[in-house]
């Protein structure tokens, strides 16, 4: 995963053993959500018990760093300096076949991400994700990428969320129709969890004057996939930032149907002359 994730856990030839297993029986007790989270805190702890909630033979791999199946994560495990890993997994959510993460971790360096997860048979079968580097610092408003709330509540309003969070994206960042973004939000109650960005709508307008000034833009081009889990709701889209292909990955918090807080993960997409497998960074979304 991000540079990343699954891959540290073929550790050891006994991990790799264990990935190609042939049958592999999942205790209908353990949640979807339960065995990504075991599966990515396996890259720290070697838990071989966790390989078992993957599909070793249908595997779909869209880091694009990293070999399709499980046999790219040995490759990249290689390079991994020995006991460097660490992961807390900081936020998790379900939505039918798909499982989502925010997680904190240091893999070739401290990092932040977001991973998807789609099962099939209650095994894990493909996965996306999207990585960037720990800032070094809180935001101009004092929050960390990681910090913030974390219980989830209203299940019963999934579906409205999802859809609130789907025509935010697609009507202010895919169509630029940034006069309508108020009608998103609750005033100026904001919370922004992005690095360079302070909080409210007051703040947002700051950032963006500031790189207009600088000759930045940041462009929506496709909206991918929108997944939730009552409050929660995870968008990832494509486009571009300072003129290189990009994906975004923005996770939101609603709050009695706006907008209430926000975190995000932008990762530069590799050109196609470096990618290591040819499943996209998109593809089956």
């Amino acid at each position: 995963m991000k540079t990343t994730l699954l891959a540290t856990l073929v550790a050891s030839s006994a991990l790799l053993s264990a990935c190609t297993s042939t049958s592999v029986s999942t205790p209908a007790t353990v949640s979807n959500k339960d065995k990504a989270v075991a599966v990515l805190n396996a890259i720290e702890t070697g838990d071989t018990k966790a390989i078992g909630y993957i599909n070793a033979r249908h595997y779909t791999q869209h880091n694009l760093a990293i070999g399709d199946g499980l046999a790219g994560f040995g490759e990249v495990l290689q390079a991994l300096p020995k006991g460097s890993a660490k992961v807390q997994v900081v936020r998790s959510f379900e939505d039918g076949n798909y499982v989502f993460t925010q997680t904190d971790y240091n893999f070739f360096g401290p990092k932040v991400g977001f991973d998807v997860f789609r099962f099939d048979k209650g095994l894990i079968v493909e996965h996306w994700d999207n990585l960037t580097v720990k800032a070094d610092k809180p935001n101009p408003s004092g929050h960390t990428q990681l910090d913030g709330a974390l219980r989830v509540k209203d299940l019963d309003k999934t579906a409205a969320n999802k859809a609130l969070v789907s025509d935010f994206v697609n009507t202010v960042l895919v169509k630029g129709e940034y006069q309508k973004m108020s009608q998103f939000f609750d005033g100026d109650h904001y919370i922004q969890h992005n690095t360079a960005i302070a909080d409210g709508l007051s703040g947002l307008g700051q950032a963006m004057d500031q790189m207009a000034k600088h000759g930045i833009k940041m462009t929506f081009t496709k909206v991918h996939k929108v997944l939730g889990e009552g409050n929660f709701v995870l968008a990832i889209s494509e486009g571009k930032f300072a003129g290189k292909e990009t994906s975004y990955y923005d996770l939101f918090r609603v709050e009695n149907g706006k907008i209430a807080e926000h975190w995000d993960v932008m990762e530069t997409i590799l050109p196609k002359s470096e990618w290591k497998n040819t499943n996209g960074k998109f593809g089956n979304l």
